[in-house]
């Protein structure tokens, strides 16, 4: 399968999506609009990833997944620090099309929230069911996030968005020191999404994100890579299919079974799809 490893479905009110910046994205994008995006750039299906923390829209993600056959896993949030996380986790161990949770680490105030104790707890428990998490940060969070796995060295990670490198600054070098040494945590993955949007919208080239590309391929490889498009959220900053293709084109020159991997077959093994 061609998996689009990472988007996003929402019924745009400013109370509950007032992070949305402008009207680009405001309004809903639902899977009946993604479904012929989809088509048309030959991926066969998605990964629903939270965009609130709230898990109403947890549920509400996998209401949409049970109706649309191009949803093919939730990663969803729940209270990692609760006290009643085990009840909650047991909940949604009912539902097949739950493939993950992530928290949105990048907006918390202390720069290290991923390693505090009242955290991690809760990532204990997600280790102990053996459920991938997905791990949203800036590139400015990348040295207490090596800390964090180490501290759990055979469960599954993905880093989102391969770490929001500040490209509008082109802090390039910053962001290479800081994810260089992931390259021998072999249970850490990597999504090449989300990257459009971290430079100035609408004015970058292919080539600004080559750099990027081969040192992900250098320190991840194919089998550590997955494509995301991070839609809508990327028509910020381009349209889906000229997104895409910056991937695409880039792994061409790889064999078919190394672009097989980052097109489908990473997603599919992490998310157990």
């Amino acid at each position: 399968m061609k998996i689009d490893s990472h988007q996003h479905f929402w019924q745009y009110n400013e109370s509950e999506y007032g992070w949305i910046p402008n009207d680009v994205i405001r309004k809903d994008f639902l899977p009946k609009d993604l479904a012929p995006i989809l088509k048309e750039n030959d991926f066969d299906g998605c990964i629903a990833v939270q965009a609130r923390q709230s898990e109403k829209e947890t549920k509400w993600l996998l209401e949409l997944a049970k109706e649309s056959n191009i949803v093919k896993g939730v990663v969803g949030w729940i209270d990692l620090q609760a006290d009643n996380l085990s009840e909650r986790l047991d909940h949604f161990s009912q539902e097949k099309l739950i493939k993950g949770y992530r928290h949105v680490v990048q907006a918390e105030a202390d720069d290290r929230f991923i390693v505090k104790p009242e955290f991690t707890r809760g990532i204990e428990q997600l280790v102990s069911r053996n459920i991938p998490y997905d791990i949203l940060i800036y590139a400015k969070h990348l040295g207490v996030t090596l800390e964090f796995v180490k501290e759990f060295p055979v469960h599954d990670f993905v880093i989102d968005h391969i770490a929001k490198p500040d490209m509008k600054n082109k802090k390039f070098a910053e962001w290479l020191v800081g994810i260089k040494p992931f390259k021998k945590f072999h249970h850490v993955r990597c999504k090449l999404s989300g990257m459009i949007t971290e430079t100035h919208f609408h004015k970058w080239t292919e080539k600004d994100f080559h750099p990027y590309l081969e040192s992900c391929l250098e320190i991840f490889g194919p089998k550590r890579l997955m494509i995301g498009s991070d839609w809508p959220v990327c028509l910020l900053s381009g349209e889906y299919k000229p997104m895409m293709q910056i991937v695409k084109n880039y792994i061409s020159t790889l064999s078919t079974d190394e672009q097989d991997q980052i097109l489908g077959k990473t997603a599919e093994d992490f998310y157990r799809l």
